[in-house]
């Protein structure tokens, strides 16, 4: 397979060091695959940080800046970041009022996430919450996870978070409204193929010509189904019906979507998506504030999409329309 790398095994930190040089809002903690604002630690503000597995990009570190994340480390390939690393980056981010994180529910980012908050706590008094984002409603044991998985919902979770942080509200306050959208949020996604990893160079699953995987998880985790090849509505009737169930708002509610690409996806068909998916809320007497189309939580070249719908109240409403300067995602006042 043809890929813009060198070494396999350099992808992560040439990948950093060119998004460091590309925005100089953001700068890398020396040794590290740790990314942090430029001016971190911002004092008097909650840090609020992340972290992951690399392959998802945007996810993770095209999410700091101003109205978002103060941090995020960056592990190989589909790869927890090590504790050491993450325990580097909660002590690097604290400003004086603490650190919240949010975490996807994978086993090992929750596993490394947990040991890092006990070092940093212990070695430098650090007081940490989080919260462990489980928004895939497609399974509920996988590959990596006990219980559901973390995907795109995340990001709903990094923009209230960091929007709440912005505004000086403490951990607590930034711990229920993080909450709050993780439990409003659901997604459900599928693959067209297979993502090809820098180490291996070939397809991490097989997939036929006239197939697709309904449920995948942003790593190629087995989904729900593996069926023929279908239309973008009937797709999009699949993912949105099944996310709706699990939601269940209420006729009338507002809410807020992402149509996210998995990173092979061309624009267009993502868009043709958004065209069914607001046409089936519409029918369900939903009204949606605000929809995101593009790719903001990847697996690596996949070709495919995932569907994302969060319930709004008026906290939601505020806290999403807040200002927000990333590489990944901008929001303006007004």
């Amino acid at each position: 397979m043809k890929k813009l790398i060198n070494e396999p095994d350099a992808v992560v930190d040439e990948m950093l060091e060119g998004m460091v040089a590309a925005h100089p809002g953001l700068r890398r903690l020396e040794g590290t695959e740790v990314v942090v604002r430029a001016d971190a630690p911002v004092e008097g503000k909650v840090g609020i940080v992340t972290g992951g597995g690399s392959g998802h990009e945007p996810t993770h570190a095209g999410y700091i800046g101003d109205g978002m994340l103060d941090g995020a480390a960056a592990g190989e390939v589909f790869t927890s970041p090590t504790a050491d690393q993450l325990s580097e980056m909660i002590q690097a981010c604290d400003g004086g009022e603490g650190v919240f994180c949010v975490v996807k529910n994978y086993e090992g980012d929750v596993m490394n996430f947990e040991t890092a908050i006990e070092m940093a706590e212990m070695e430098a008094d650090t007081d940490v919450e989080y919260v462990v984002v489980d928004d895939d409603v497609a399974v509920e044991d996988s590959l990596y996870t006990s219980g559901r998985r973390g995907v795109a919902g995340t990001i709903f979770v990094h923009k209230v978070a960091g929007a709440m942080a912005h505004r000086g509200a403490d951990l607590a306050e930034i711990e229920r409204v993080a909450e709050k959208a993780n439990d409003r949020v659901g997604t459900m996604g599928t693959a067209l193929t297979s993502c090809v990893t820098p180490e291996k160079g070939e397809p991490t699953f097989d997939l036929g010509e006239d197939e697709i995987e309904l449920g995948i998880g942003i790593h190629g985790e087995p989904g729900t189904e593996r069926t023929e090849v279908m239309s973008a509505d009937e797709i999009t009737d699949h993912l949105a019906e099944a996310v709706l169930e699990d939601l269940d708002p209420a006729e009338g509610a507002e809410v807020a979507t992402i149509v996210n690409g998995m990173g092979g996806t061309p624009l267009m068909e993502l868009y043709v998506v958004n065209r069914r998916l607001q046409e089936l809320l519409e029918d369900r007497g939903l009204e949606t504030w605000n929809a995101r189309v593009g790719d903001y939580m990847t697996s690596l070249d996949m070709m495919g999409c995932s569907i994302t719908v969060l319930e709004l109240d008026d906290e939601l409403k505020e806290l999403l329309a807040a200002p927000a300067e990333t590489p990944g995602l901008t929001v303006t006042e007004g």
